[in-house]
């Protein structure tokens, strides 16, 4: 008898370490995808919405394992800055049961899309800056309609098992804005379309052609894809049609194709645009689409799976302080919104600033962070990017795989090298560039402190 009950309790036992190693393993992840697109009469970035072309969206997942969930979403807006991105965090964190240092939210940057900004709205209110570019009801209600679809997703969660990566080549569509001169100065600024023989011409210039897909996995199904590309994703704009544009129609068209949600992540494109391929017309934006969508779906056929536990998966978060920029001065903003002769165009920079200025000098911080998925890791950045970050950060793990977004907090505007800053050109004169050159060393470090 004494025999059996230690069996008994033997066996008992095995079955409380069976469940203690299993719980501990345990990954799941919530999908989610939610319709952001502006009402026609709304506000967008360079104009009124006066017909829809293509539905914008919030897409996202949240992974539950044993620690407080992460939310990952990426947006098809041009930006989210200042406090619009405190309150999409908040929101989206209270929905996911986590706190905001691990809830990371991208804008694609698509130019027909809607700007976030409650801070520079406020300003311009103020000013009594009429037309200010934002329609505040529809964007509360965006976030609330993201943050209901956040908390519907993480009710019905699905077994993670496996990760997969795969990448590949875009072809013709990426180029790098900035043609130096043989003095190591902008000698030609290539915008998102060109016309200009020269600049079509000239070489790609520092870019990443490589797409990449990860993939997560209930064992044999795939439960969800993100992909990661730099570039701007425009190809023509500013009439108020909104659109997700061509990086969007790709992102969509993948998504039919393969039926498995799709959530696409802009890398560090701020230096980076279409203008080498695209010469603005209308029949170029499906081109450019299809370019992408071939990359996209060429990487998901080459995804190799890899399996992945508890034990597997780490979030860093850094909050980091951006040195302000130079030319970021408090008077000089407010005197270009108090006059009367200043354009409109010049308001609307001297109050996007000014709200960046405030931030600033409040102590506002913002967030690096990277989510490390064995040895994939999806890392997280500010701004409109330089596209040399992005390949920084891939030297800084050697022989794994890092994934960047950027336009993550837009308040700061443009983020160059610390180079960039002596060698003229768009990107960093004026005001455009809300940081100064030692920028750099700041994130540099910090996404040094959040690959290890």
């Amino acid at each position: 008898m004494n025999n059996l009950l230690c069996k008994a309790i033997a066996a008992l036992l095995s079955c409380f370490t069976l469940l203690s190693f299993n719980y501990a393993q345990t990954v799941n992840v919530a999908v989610f995808n939610a319709n952001v697109t502006p009402p026609v009469g709304s506000p967008v970035a360079y104009a009124t919405a006066r017909s829809i072309m293509d539905s914008l969206s919030a897409r996202g997942i949240v992974l539950l394992t044993d620690e407080k969930p992460v939310v990952l979403c990426a947006v098809d807006w041009i930006g989210i800055a200042n406090e619009g991105l405190e309150i999409w965090q908040k929101k989206l964190a209270e929905a996911a049961n986590t706190t905001t240092d691990r809830v990371s939210i991208h804008s694609l940057h698509q130019h027909d899309g809607v700007h976030c900004d409650f801070t520079m709205a406020r300003i311009m209110n103020a000013y009594g800056i009429k037309n200010a570019p934002f329609d505040t009801a529809f964007l509360l209600s965006a976030i609330q309609h993201v943050a209901d679809a956040v908390r519907d997703a993480v009710k019905h969660p699905q077994p993670v098992t496996h990760i997969g990566f795969g990448e590949a080549k875009v072809e013709k569509v990426a180029s790098n804005r900035r043609i130096l001169g043989p003095d190591g100065k902008v000698a030609i600024i290539r915008w998102s379309s060109m016309k200009d023989s020269a600049a079509r011409a000239a070489p790609e210039g520092v870019i990443d052609p490589w797409l990449k897909c990860v993939s997560l996995w209930d064992r044999d199904k795939p439960v969800a894809i993100m992909t990661y590309y730099a570039t701007h994703p425009q190809s023509y704009y500013g009439q108020g049609d909104v659109t997700c544009e061509f990086i969007g129609i790709a992102r969509n068209a993948s998504e039919k194709q393969t039926g498995i949600p799709h959530i696409h992540f802009n890398g560090a494109g701020g230096n980076i645009a279409a203008g080498k391929y695209n010469d603005g017309s209308a029949a170029m934006r499906p081109v450019l689409a299809k370019r992408v969508e071939t990359a996209m779906n060429l990487a998901w056929k080459r995804t190799k799976k890899t399996a992945l536990a508890g034990k597997d998966i780490a979030w860093k978060s850094l909050p980091v302080t951006l040195p302000l920029g130079k030319n970021i001065v408090k008077d000089s903003l407010t005197a270009t919104l108090d006059s009367p002769q200043a354009s409109f165009s010049d308001k609307l920079a001297a109050a996007e600033k000014l709200a960046w200025y405030q931030r600033s000098v409040a102590g506002q911080q913002v967030n690096v962070s990277s989510l490390r998925l064995g040895k994939t890791w999806l890392l997280n950045l500010p701004g409109e990017l330089f596209v040399e970050y992005q390949l920084a950060a891939q030297k800084m793990r050697p022989g794994e795989h890092v994934c960047t977004a950027a336009y993550e907090e837009y308040g700061p505007g443009y983020i160059g090298t610390r180079i960039a800053y002596s060698q003229g050109g768009y990107e960093t004169s004026d005001i455009v560039s809300g940081v100064a050159p030692e920028v750099e060393d700041v994130l540099m470090n910090a996404m040094r402190a959040v690959l290890q």
